[in-house]
């Protein structure tokens, strides 16, 4: 993936609040930095920012993460932030890559990760940088707790497939599947939509969801 580089945007990301800079600083100790015991919710790949800012506001007894590699992108949500007034107090950004997720977070600090529109890497020889390839779902059985599990969207059908074989074969039990999300009234009662989402599902693409927890017990 190529993004256009913005210049000055590496240092506005550095100097914000809503921005952590030294985040392998506190693993194990997130919720200190929230100042709360709330549970921690994380969204990888969180792209503009929509989707974690209309959840922090829906669920102000929750801690909101969002982890985005990519400067160029996260300067947007950075931008929003700090433009909006009463900005939700229970979200940080991280600028960070998800393969260190486990220096990132210890063992079962996590109770929910969002896997929103991730990149599909469609090409073969890319399947190990797709975010629900095995490699990745090793690092978050080791950093979800007891009771947590993974959230996952995309409107790509060959991605949803991949990430039901993907699942299955690393022992993961999918709790809900659904290949048109928003024709299931139940599932549509919870979901906040993502810019990606409403684009996607306004121009007639189906929204492939599943919700699924890592083996019980296992440990990496």
């Amino acid at each position: 993936m190529r993004l256009r580089n913005i210049p000055g945007s590496r240092e506005t990301i550095a100097e914000s609040p809503f921005v952590v800079s030294n985040p392998a600083e506190h693993r194990g100790k997130w919720r200190e930095l929230f100042g709360n015991s709330n549970p921690l919710y994380i969204e990888i790949g969180m792209g503009k920012g929509r989707f974690l800012t209309d959840s922090a506001a829906l669920y102000p007894d929750v801690n909101f993460l969002g982890i985005e590699m990519y400067s160029s992108v996260l300067i947007r949500a950075v931008q929003k932030a700090e433009e909006t007034e009463n900005f939700p107090q229970n979200i940080l950004f991280i600028r960070e890559d998800a393969v260190r997720l486990p220096e990132l977070f210890s063992r079962g600090e996590a109770d929910r990760i969002f896997l929103n529109f991730s990149d599909p890497w469609p090409k073969e020889r890319h399947a190990k940088r797709r975010l629900t390839s095995d490699r990745f779902l090793r690092k978050y059985e080791m950093i979800l707790s007891g009771g947590g599990s993974v959230y996952f969207k995309t409107d790509n059908e060959d991605l949803f497939d991949f990430s039901l074989e993907s699942m299955r074969d690393c022992g993961w039990t999918l709790d809900r599947v659904s290949r048109d999300l928003h024709s299931d009234a139940v599932l549509m009662r919870d979901n906040v939509m993502t810019e990606y989402e409403e684009r996607f599902s306004s121009a007639g693409h189906a929204i492939f969801f599943l919700t699924a927890h890592p083996p019980a017990g296992r440990k990496n």
